[in-house]
């Protein structure tokens, strides 16, 4: 099975939607993903079904709106942004949805966090991808903002996102942390960091992170999952923001390539 490469819609920002779907189309992408943000092209299936069918690029994935800046859309309850998002979902033919762990300060989310995922996957079928995030730093404290933990390979769930940026910023062995997640790993999140403080979402190949090996690895072993460039382009001009997205494309098409001697995870 080919691993599908797609484009986050939150490559694009400040631009809409609407442009990740052109853009992806341009491009030559596989599938886009939606982040659910204050848009409201990215809460409303009928019109991202409508998007999909006119540039042929399906909706590979959702990302639920667990961010800090997302915490207002959808309302504040984090269940209900959840199930939303599995309901979208289902409407537009996506197989995962993305998530963050719970903010520490989301006590009652978070004591359940574990068991309620499992349980809204076995009841809609859905991918409960939980991502891989960071410690939050600064030059002289480091706060654990998430409950159970940052790193979703520690905890049991059946679905993991690792996100190559966020690698970056908590100081993470990405290889080791594909390895160790198996057949659990279920999507990736393409992107690069130098290990700033800030989650800086760089061209893959531009940071310190071991992104081609990664690929390799998931290509050698027969992963069956979709990568996701989730690159920061927000400074630059509509040009550069194609060039950085076409080079990103081309660095995960080229890294997923099979090599000689492939081995298994």
């Amino acid at each position: 099975m080919t691993i599908r490469i797609g484009l986050s819609s939150s490559s694009v920002y400040p631009d809409n939607v609407a442009t990740a779907f052109a853009t992806a189309d341009r491009l030559g992408y596989d599938g886009v993903e939606i982040m659910v943000w204050t848009d409201p092209v990215t809460q409303e299936a009928g019109a991202l079904n409508a998007l999909a069918e006119l540039h042929g690029i399906p909706v590979l994935s959702v990302h639920a709106p667990t961010l800090l800046l997302t915490q207002r859309v959808w309302g504040t309850d984090p269940w209900g942004k959840v199930d939303r998002s599995i309901e979208l979902a289902l409407e537009v033919g996506a197989d995962t949805v993305v998530l963050h762990p719970p903010f520490r300060w989301q006590r009652e989310y978070a004591a359940g966090f574990v068991e309620g995922i499992a349980e809204r996957e076995r009841d809609s079928g859905v991918r409960l991808a939980v991502e891989n995030m960071y410690p939050w730093r600064t030059a002289r404290r480091e706060v654990l903002a998430y409950l159970p933990h940052w790193d979703p390979t520690t905890q049991p769930y059946d679905n993991v996102v690792i996100d190559l940026s966020h690698t970056a910023t908590a100081g993470s062995d990405a290889v080791e942390m594909v390895r160790s997640l198996g057949s659990r790993l279920a999507h990736l999140h393409l992107a690069d960091g130098l290990g700033s403080f800030k989650d800086e979402h760089l061209v893959p190949g531009r940071g310190t992170q071991p992104c081609t090996e990664v690929l390799e690895l998931l290509s050698d072993s027969g992963w069956q999952g979709d990568v996701v460039v989730e690159v920061s382009t927000r400074k630059g001009t509509r040009d550069q923001r194609d060039i950085d997205l076409a080079e990103s494309l081309a660095f995960a098409r080229f890294g997923l390539l099979p090599t000689v001697g492939a081995s298994r995870i």
